[in-house]
C-alpha cells in the first residue's frame, strides 16, 4: 500500500483545508464558551476541549464509516396532514439539537449583555461566574462533535476514490489531527482578540446565532421536513458567508463612526471649556 502518493497528498491537503473552513464556526463557539470558565483556566479548557474532541472525532470517523447507513436511514416519522411532515434520521436529529442549542446559547448571552443588572436574578449571575472548567470542556467537546458530522461525512465523500480502506482511514485521521492542532492555535488567537476587543463579542454572538439558524435549516432538510406544505431547504453556504460578511462590515463601519462621533464630542467639550475659561478671565 502506497500511502504518500501525490494523489493522496493532494487529498490530505484538501481534507485539512476542509476541516479548517468548516470548523470556523466551531472555533468561534469555543472562544466564547471558554470565557465561562475561571479566567486562569480558560487556556487549559480550550486545549483540553479541542484535544478530547480530536480523539472523539477519530472514533466518530470509524463509527460513521462502519454504520453510515444507520445514520442516514429514517428512525422516526411525523405526519400531521398539511401542517408538519418529517422523516428523522440520527444525522438530522443531531444537527437539529445542535442548532437549537447554539440558538439558545447565543440568545442567552446576548440577553445577558443588554439586560439591566437590576432586573436579573442575582443567583443567575453567581451561577454564571461559578461555571466549572469540566462543564465548559464537556460543552466544547459535545458541540465539536455536532459540528464534526458534516465535515467527517464530507471527508468520507472526498476520499471515496482513494484505494484501500486503511489508506482512507489514515488520510482522514491525519487530517483530523492536523486541523485540530491548527484550531487549537487559532483558538488562542481568537480568544485573545475578543478579550482585547470586547465590542466584537456582540458580533461573534450574532454570527453564532446565524450558525444556529443554518444548522436548523440543514437538519430540517436532512429530515425532509415540511412546514405548512413548504419544504425546509438548507441555507446556502454562499448566503451564509454573505450574511457574515455584511455583519462584519456593518460592525466595522459602526465602530469607526462611533469613534468619530466621540472625537467630535470631545472636541466640542474642549472648545466649550476653553470658552468658559476665556469668559472667566
Amino acid at each position: 500500500m502506497e500511502l504518500f502518493t501525490l494523489e493522496n497528498l493532494v487529498t490530505l491537503f484538501l481534507l485539512i483545508l476542509l476541516q479548517i473552513v468548516l470548523g470556523l464556526d466551531n472555533l468561534l463557539y469555543i472562544s466564547l464558551e471558554s470565557k465561562q470558565a475561571p479566567k486562569e483556566e480558560q487556556k487549559k479548557v480550550r486545549r483540553y476541549g479541542i484535544g478530547i474532541a480530536i480523539v472523539l472525532r477519530i472514533i466518530l470517523l470509524f463509527i460513521l464509516v462502519s454504520v453510515i447507513d444507520f445514520f442516514q436511514n429514517p428512525i422516526l416519522t411525523a405526519d400531521f396532514q398539511d401542517y408538519f411532515e418529517a422523516s428523522f434520521n440520527v444525522h438530522s436529529l443531531i444537527v437539529l439539537v445542535g442548532g437549537m442549542f447554539i440558538l439558545h446559547t447565543s440568545i442567552k448571552e446576548i440577553w445577558h449583555m443588554i439586560a439591566d443588572d437590576s432586573v436579573i436574578d442575582k443567583s443567575q449571575l453567581v451561577d454564571r461566574k461559578q461555571k466549572s472548567s469540566a462543564s465548559v470542556i464537556a460543552m466544547i467537546v459535545i458541540m465539536n462533535l455536532v459540528f464534526s458530522f458534516d465535515s467527517i461525512l464530507a471527508a468520507i465523500g472526498l476520499t471515496r476514490e482513494t484505494n484501500g480502506f486503511l489508506a482512507k482511514m489514515l488520510i482522514m485521521g491525519i487530517a483530523i489531527v492536523i486541523s485540530g492542532i491548527i484550531m487549537m492555535m487559532l483558538a488562542e488567537k481568537v480568544a485573545a482578540f475578543l478579550q482585547k476587543n470586547r465590542m466584537y463579542e456582540v458580533l461573534g454572538l450574532f454570527i453564532l446565532f446565524i450558525v444556529g439558524v443554518m444548522l436548523l435549516s440543514e437538519g430540517g432538510h436532512l429530515a425532509h421536513m415540511h412546514l405548512f406544505g413548504n419544504e425546509i431547504t438548507p441555507m446556502n453556504s454562499t448566503t451564509f458567508y454573505f450574511i457574515i460578511t455584511v455583519l462584519i462590515v456593518i460592525d466595522v463601519v459602526q465602530s469607526k463612526y462611533q469613534k468619530k462621533l466621540m472625537q467630535q464630542e470631545a472636541l466640542e467639550q474642549k472648545k466649550k471649556s476653553k470658552r468658559r475659561t476665556e469668559a472667566g478671565l
